[in-house]
């Protein structure tokens, strides 16, 4: 067992089956409007889940409610709810699913796999890290999206295309 707190990347000690615990998951990203003003938002994921086998084997996924995004604006909300950008009736999550993932250095690992946004599927590498405590685990990720490459292209002039986002999703061992 890691000891409490310790940042790992040895991923044969994850052996097991894991589940995500939502409340204690957060999703956040940022972009910016008009080329200068800065829009954060957050969107809640709503079930996850992991596993990795003895030889370090990794799969499992993370699915997003798209009709939680929350800029704390409630008419670019609903906006974003529409079919310019998420059409939620349609497409009402948002997911990863991971299909490996190799360790890259100390305290750094990558998650390769598919994200899923407004029914269109791409492969992603994500880098991230593991910190354990106990039998929880935080696997906390920040990457760049080009929301472009999902067919979200509608862009108010300086809009941008270009998404940051911040996960630190909390699983328990099952």
């Amino acid at each position: 067992m890691t000891p409490p707190n310790e940042v790992t990347t040895d991923l044969s000690t994850f052996t097991g089956t894991w589940t995500l615990d939502p409340s204690r998951t957060s999703i956040q990203f940022h972009t910016k409007a008009m080329w200068f003003l800065p829009v954060v938002g957050t969107a809640k994921a709503v079930e996850g889940s992991g596993s990795v086998a003895p030889d370090g084997t990794v799969s499992g996924s993370l699915v997003i409610d798209a009709s939680s995004i929350d800029t704390k604006n409630k008419k670019r909300d609903a906006h974003l709810q529409t079919e310019d950008f998420f059409e939620v009736v349609t497409y009402p999550t948002i997911t990863f699913t991971a299909t490996g993932g190799r360790p890259t250095g100390a305290g750094a690992l990558e998650l390769v796999g598919d994200l899923t946004v407004h029914g269109q599927s791409r492969p992603i590498t994500v880098p991230a890290t593991v910190v354990t405590e106990g039998t929880s685990a935080t696997v906390t990720a920040e990457l760049e999206i080009d929301r472009s490459q999902f067919g979200l292209n509608w862009a108010k002039m300086g809009a941008g295309l270009h998404n940051r986002v911040v996960i630190a999703a909390h699983f328990d061992k099952a």
